[in-house]
């Protein structure tokens, strides 16, 4: 920032005796802030993928758009089923799939996402997949990862 150091002391200038006004604007604050928010974002951008982990297969198929927040089921390598990260029961799975049915709208249903380790069996996923479908789920999703060989 600079400062206007003219040899008049402190008299007037110009005819309406008033000093010429100083248009610079402090920059600084807005630096600071903006540092700022790029540590916060930094810090928390690895925070944001969240969820089981889970090998997924490859497909060449493109991604869907989506409105609503879909629903994730996955399956990891154990052949524990979580919704939404909370890890849920064999036995609970069909009641906590009908629960999630009698809440949705029937006009337009949520879309379920599942995710099944690479690892688990045919046959595993296919149980979810059934109890999906006697739940009344039928707009299921099949997660997958891009193909390795794919540009």
């Amino acid at each position: 920032m600079a400062m206007n150091l003219s040899s008049g002391g402190g008299r007037r200038r110009g005819r309406g005796g008033r000093r010429a006004p100083m248009a610079e604007i402090n920059v600084t604050p807005l630096v600071d802030v903006m540092l700022v928010l790029l540590i916060i974002f930094m810090v928390t951008a690895p925070l944001l993928v969240t969820g089981v982990p889970v090998e997924l297969p490859e497909s060449r198929a493109n991604a869907l758009d989506q409105k609503d927040e879909p629903i994730e089921i996955a399956i990891d390598k154990d052949g524990a089923t979580f919704i939404d990260g909370t890890e849920v029961g064999p036995g609970d799975l069909p009641t906590r799939l009908e629960e999630i049915a009698a809440a949705q709208d029937a006009k337009t249903p949520r879309q379920i996402m599942l995710r099944g380790d690479t690892a688990i069996s045919y046959g595993q996923m296919m149980r979810v997949m059934g109890e999906l479908n006697r739940a009344g789920l039928n707009s299921v999703s099949l997660v997958t990862t891009g193909s390795s060989g794919e540009n």
